[in-house]
């Protein structure tokens, strides 16, 4: 094999940082995308690379399949899919133009009649697909797929008319939210810290703090992990914690925690860092393959939430 020129590498870090530490895990583990991504958010890496990694998901009506989402398999495009495409383009500042235009296009092709999203629609039968995933012939529509999606169009200035409708039904869902689970309120979070009307999104914002906070969603104390029940329907140790609402210390949901909470969610976050340098899932792993294209997409995100702190990670 021939030899290429050191200038062809990005600078790494220094070794044995947690950056470091992440990036050797990263090249033995990740998919193209996230090394891509990787080299993008922590070595200078091109965001033309990243998007080109990111065109292989997309399919024939203009969504996103092919397991991107990688707890959804199969060449059938999903509401969960785009959602994370989306996410991506977001991260290195491609969430608009034509792309996100036929994306739109997309989105109201797929939507239910009440012009929102459902996370699974029934295309995905006969493909492999998490056990917790419910495939049904009519799936309702769902703030935890339609939130992050109206959300990052929003904090992107898009403008479609597949929007209006969407997001009225968020506010709608947002608002009289009174029994939940940790991953709808962070679709919730997601949505309010990006949609315009920012009096109404505080006071939506304020509303479900106190709900997480009595409903016991966020585990307050990492070091007193028993004394926190899972949500119902949840794995054994699938916990969520202050860094998983509040990704950054500008999202509406950084207010729910006090700076003692916030801290000592985030030693927990750094000390779960595994030997191998990458970070774990906490959610059901059922498949190995899936477990394994999972943990590089955590361990990208664990990351930017300690650097987005300002914790030092390399």
């Amino acid at each position: 094999m021939a030899e290429t020129g050191a200038s062809s590498r990005p600078s790494s870090p220094p070794a044995h940082t947690p950056l470091a530490r992440a990036e050797q895990f990263v090249w033995l583990t990740a998919r193209v995308l996230e090394q891509r991504r990787f080299a993008y958010h922590f070595l200078d890496g091109s965001a033309d690379a990243v998007e080109a990694a990111l065109a292989a998901y997309r399919t024939a009506d203009e969504g996103y399949g092919h397991a991107l989402e990688p707890d959804l398999r199969g060449p059938v495009s999903q509401p969960l899919h785009t959602g994370h495409a989306l996410r991506v383009l977001d991260s290195i500042g491609r969430c608009a133009g034509q792309r996100v235009e036929r994306v739109c296009r997309y989105l109201t092709s797929v939507s239910n009649t009440d012009g929102a999203l459902p996370a699974v629609r029934p295309g995905q039968r006969g493909y492999p697909a998490a056990p917790f995933v419910p495939i049904v012939d009519d799936p309702p529509s769902e703030l935890l797929a339609t939130g992050p999606v109206v959300g990052l169009l929003h904090r992107n200035q898009v403008w479609h008319a597949w929007m209006f409708r969407a997001t009225d039904f968020c506010w709608h869902a947002v608002e009289t939210l009174e029994k939940s689970h940790p991953y709808e309120i962070q679709a919730a979070v997601a949505f309010l810290d990006s949609v315009p009307d920012r009096p109404r999104a505080q006071a939506a914002a304020d509303r479900l703090g106190r709900l997480v906070r009595e409903q016991r969603l966020a585990v307050l104390d990492p070091g007193r992990l028993e004394e926190y029940p899972v949500a119902s329907g949840y794995a054994p140790g699938e916990h969520h914690f202050a860094f998983d609402f509040a990704r950054t210390p500008e999202s509406l949901a950084r207010a729910w925690f006090t700076d003692e909470e916030v801290s000592r969610s985030l030693d927990f976050l750094e000390s779960e860092q595994r030997d191998d340098g990458g970070w774990p899932i906490r959610w059901p792993q059922w498949a190995p393959g899936t477990a394994l294209e999972n943990r590089p997409i955590v361990t990208i995100e664990a990351l930017r939430t300690l650097r987005a702190y300002g914790r030092s990670i390399g």
